[in-house]
């Protein structure tokens, strides 16, 4: 039970952080900062607290950058790329570092509304001192939920709070933000699948067309793969594939 609430009190916590940092990022240019590392004896059991303390939020930051993805649209948008890619063929092409660079700036682009919603709700109060830093925190946490519960399917948010064995909440906000983060990436891989699903069907017909076409001509020994890829990319041109995926990717959000 303490390891239950110590997650739930620091997950969230690393989050808002996180985000925090972002709006930190996005509202004032960034500046190198400087480092210095020193040794020396502790000299009261304060100085050893703080070290354990420094030792133990590097270890929750190490976790920051998955939290970050899977807290984000960010799986949504890599998963479906990665099905365009394996429905037409190219198994290179884009590359993988295109496809997650093109999947983070999709990222940075539908989440903008909710980091600039942090910004002005909780990193400036916070920074004007109107805030402490519990509650920029909590601030910070809001709107992010509020975009996850946006997102879940309530048959996946139903599964995880059978399954935590709580009590049934009265409403949204008495969810703990662990249990949302659960059915929430459940949910974008459900609607990733369904977006390949359908990105998948015109390409079939192409390489069943081309398949068709080569065993009525008596070449059954050629690979229909290898005749169908350029057609497949033809098609893909014709119809301006780029701005229709990339378009109903950003549209399923709203």
């Amino acid at each position: 039970m303490k390891t239950n609430s110590v997650l739930r009190l620091v997950v969230p916590t690393v989050i808002a952080l996180i985000v925090l940092t972002a709006c930190a990022a996005w509202a004032e240019p960034v500046s190198i900062p400087t480092v210095s590392v020193g040794i020396g004896k502790a000299s009261k059991p304060g100085d050893v607290a703080t070290v354990l303390q420094i030792f133990f939020l590097i270890t929750i930051l190490s976790l920051a950058p998955g939290l970050l993805i899977m807290t984000t649209s960010f799986t949504r948008v890599v998963v479906v790329l990665s099905f365009l890619r394996g429905a037409i063929g190219t198994q290179q092409a884009p590359s993988n570092q295109i496809v997650i660079g093109l999947a983070l700036f999709l990222t940075f682009y539908v989440m903008s509304p909710v980091w600039q919603q942090i910004n002005t709700e909780a990193f400036k109060p916070y920074k004007a001192g109107q805030l402490t830093q519990e509650q920029a925190v909590d601030k910070a946490a809001l709107p992010l939920r509020k975009f996850m519960l946006s997102q879940v399917r309530e048959k996946d948010l139903a599964l995880f709070l059978s399954l935590s064995k709580m009590p049934r909440p009265k409403n949204r906000d008495e969810i703990p933000t662990l249990t949302i983060i659960p059915a929430f990436m459940i949910s974008e891989l459900q609607t990733a699948f369904q977006i390949g699903f359908l990105i998948y069907i015109p390409f079939l017909v192409v390489d069943m067309v081309v398949a068709s076409v080569l065993m009525s001509m008596g070449m059954m020994m050629l690979p229909p793969v290898m005749i169908s890829l350029p057609f497949k990319i033809l098609l893909f041109i014709l119809v301006d594939g780029w701005a229709l995926v990339i378009g109903s990717i950003v549209k399923s959000f709203g």
